[in-house]
């Protein structure tokens, strides 16, 4: 079986955030990926796949096809076997209990997705995103969550809002601030990572109670600063050291 017309115009379409809203719907590409959200929550609409993709859905939800049709659809270069339609979920209500990222304008979608990874790794259950925020459904946040999308509770809302409405302690990180080595932190609080090239926004800034920092042991001091999924994976090993 070859894939429609407008199955592709569908697939195709996918690729801008509009669309995904339009249509409720998201692409995962990929044995892993597909697999990871198959034996989730998420409510499949279709998959496409090579021969040799092995299903237990019903046959109205698969679509057989060959490997030229797959590279059509795929934004891999190396297309791998099954792209599946995936149904958006509706957002749960915020629980804000234990430990909490939110994100300051994250654009990057590698990022997104190596974060939300780094959340599921370390037991935190929701994720708070600034409306400005890359949208955790684009297809390169999707590869870069590797399944773990499904195990974290994602959010899009007005951070600033957000943060005037909490009642629990709030940290960002800042080159300015106390060692996080030498700082006392709690189970509960909400921890604040900004933007690839201009970190947290003044905005946000002056709602926060505590800043840390992590600091630079090279010799050089030449390392102007981590990249923010990388500063992300080390306070959170931080936070949870001591629980």
């Amino acid at each position: 079986m070859s894939i429609s017309k407008n199955q592709l115009k569908l697939i195709t379409s996918l690729s801008q955030k509009k669309y995904r809203q339009k249509h409720k719907l998201f692409i995962a590409e990929g044995v892993k990926v597909v697999e990871e959200l198959l034996n989730s929550s998420f409510e499949v609409e279709k998959l496409f796949c090579t021969g040799d993709f092995v299903s237990d859905l019903s046959k109205d939800k698969i679509v057989n096809i060959s490997e030229a049709d797959l590279k059509k659809g795929s934004t891999l270069k190396t297309p791998n076997r099954v792209l599946g339609l995936f149904k958006i979920p509706d957002e749960d209500v915020i629980k804000n209990k234990g430990l909490i990222v939110a994100l300051d304008a994250i654009n990057d979608p590698g990022n997104l997705g190596t974060i939300i990874r780094l959340c599921d790794w370390f037991g935190v259950d929701e994720l708070i995103c600034s409306k400005d925020t890359v949208d955790c459904y684009n297809q390169k946040v999707v590869q870069a969550s590797m399944g773990s999308l499904k195990r974290v509770s994602i959010k899009y809302l007005d951070l600033k809002s957000y943060l005037l409405e909490i009642n629990l302690p709030t940290f960002i990180a800042d080159m300015g601030g106390e060692n996080v080595y030498n700082t006392s932190l709690p189970k509960e609080g909400v921890l604040i990572m900004g933007n690839e090239a201009n970190g947290v926004s003044e905005e946000i800034k002056n709602l926060i109670n505590h800043k840390i920092s992590i600091p630079r042991f090279g010799e050089t001091k030449e390392t102007e600063s981590l990249n923010v999924a990388t500063a992300t994976a080390i306070l959170l090993s931080e936070f949870k050291r001591n629980y």
